[in-house]
């Protein structure tokens, strides 16, 4: 089962999955985000770790700014098109809203993100449109509509 695991503050307080593989990079840049966004659990960045394994990350940008809240995911690369991303995007989605059933989500894709726009798609986003990100360019603005009950 996916769990998702909290990046603290420091590096100190995440010695154990900074010696796992590929982990240190993702640790140093979501500690070094800290230091902009501040360190507001649960709006934070997370690893995502199945059966013991580290197969992405994940986190939010920022706690709710005018009851909006962004979330970005990853996979790695060995775990992609196994439903990984789209679970890591579900949890994400699940924890905003047991922090705060009234935020907003949305999420941010590049244009040629096909897998990306699918895993939103899955989990109930949609497509507001383009817009200008000052760090990324053109990108595709998404928000989460609660899935319909069946």
């Amino acid at each position: 089962m996916l769990e998702l695991i909290p990046i603290q503050q420091t590096l100190a307080e995440n010695q154990e999955l900074a010696g796992k593989p590929d982990c240190l990079e993702i640790l140093t840049m979501t500690i070094d985000h800290y230091k902009i966004i501040g360190f507001v659990p649960p709006w934070i960045g997370y690893f995502a770790q199945n059966n013991g394994e580290i197969v992405g990350s994940a986190g939010y940008k920022g706690q709710p700014l005018d009851n909006k809240v962004e979330i970005a995911y990853w996979t790695s690369p060995n775990y992609r098109n196994q439903g990984i991303g789209t679970e890591i995007c579900g949890q994400m989605v699940l924890l905003a809203r047991q922090a705060d059933a009234g935020v907003i989500i949305t999420a941010r894709t590049l244009p040629e993100g096909i897998a990306s726009n699918r895993i939103l798609e899955k989990n109930g986003f949609k497509l507001l449109g383009t817009i200008w990100d000052k760090d990324d360019g053109e990108v595709l603005e998404w928000q989460w509509e609660e899935m319909p009950r069946v």
